[in-house]
């Protein structure tokens, strides 16, 4: 175990806790946490972070503000005044609480940290090679698919990544005009905004979302602003298999917000149509 800031980190159970509080990370969000402390006081660059962090898969640098930003709200951390991680404009991230030891209470070497970093990288390997070739998962698989509709959705809120995070209101009004666009496909089930807002902020998988909701497809994303332009970013997620199926990125002048909103959301639909169709008429030949 280790100490970061106030909170009392356990890498091989996921765990972290802080005055009788534990919250479980997510692996990935573990990897990173773990991460920036191997280099504590330190800027990590992106590349950098989606290198050791995403070594497995391709993403975008939109998977790392949006792993950071989740991992900061985990945290309790304020990005204007943070105690954890610090942004870098440019540059990355920096990890400016304390990490010790929980043991001796001292600082921990870069050594024992990139150990307990390749330790829970393992873990997580072996977990994910093993439960795919675990034949359960594929009998789990078939009763996921069969238990809900194959053209249901459910919309998460929109993450806003822009610094400060002053742009939450366009955020909460991107997701809500993309879920009254996607309610107008025909045969479509679209989770209602105040299932989906009820997630906002918290830690729980894509598959637990999608059971809760009863849904085979998540969708979400972010936006970002930078002087007048804005940028949105989408994915969608196959439930069953935790899968990005289809991700798109958007870059509009920020002049007209509902003009903007309106446009991406169609845009997204239309998209959305495309990928899911010719998806649900692969799964269903023979």
């Amino acid at each position: 175990m280790l100490r970061i800031g106030d909170w009392q980190v356990h890498p091989a159970s996921n765990n972290i806790s802080r005055n009788g509080e534990t919250v479980r990370l997510e692996v990935r969000a573990m990897r990173l946490l773990l991460c920036l402390a191997q280099r504590a006081g330190e800027v990590v660059s992106i590349d950098d972070l989606i290198t050791d962090v995403w070594a497995e898969v391709n993403v975008s640098p939109d998977s790392v503000y949006q792993a950071v930003t989740s991992l900061r709200r985990v945290l309790g951390d304020d990005p204007k005044q943070p105690a954890y991680i610090e942004t870098v404009p440019r540059l990355g991230y920096r990890l400016v609480a304390r990490v010790s030891s929980t043991e001796t209470s001292r600082p921990l070497s870069r050594t024992k940290i990139s150990l307990m970093l390749g330790v829970t990288i393992c873990l997580a390997l072996f977990v994910v090679f093993g439960l795919g070739l675990h034949r359960e998962i594929q009998k789990g698989s078939s009763a996921f698919a069969s238990s809900r509709p194959q053209r249901s959705i459910a919309v998460l809120p929109f993450l806003d990544l822009t610094e400060g995070m002053n742009q939450e209101e366009f955020a909460d009004g991107m997701t809500e005009e993309i879920i009254d666009k996607l309610s107008k496909v025909s045969g479509l089930r679209v989770a209602t905004a105040t299932s989906s807002f009820f997630f906002r902020g918290k830690q729980v998988t894509v598959s637990d979302i999608a059971r809760t909701l009863r849904v085979s497809y998540v969708l979400d994303g972010s936006v970002r602003k930078s002087g007048p332009r804005v940028r949105v970013a989408a994915r969608l997620v196959r439930a069953q298999n935790g899968y990005v199926i289809w991700s798109e990125t958007y870059d509009r002048p920020f002049d007209d917000i509902l003009a903007v909103q309106d446009d991406i959301a169609n845009e997204v639909t239309k998209a959305f149509s495309a990928s899911i169709g010719s998806r649900v008429i692969q799964d269903q030949s023979p």
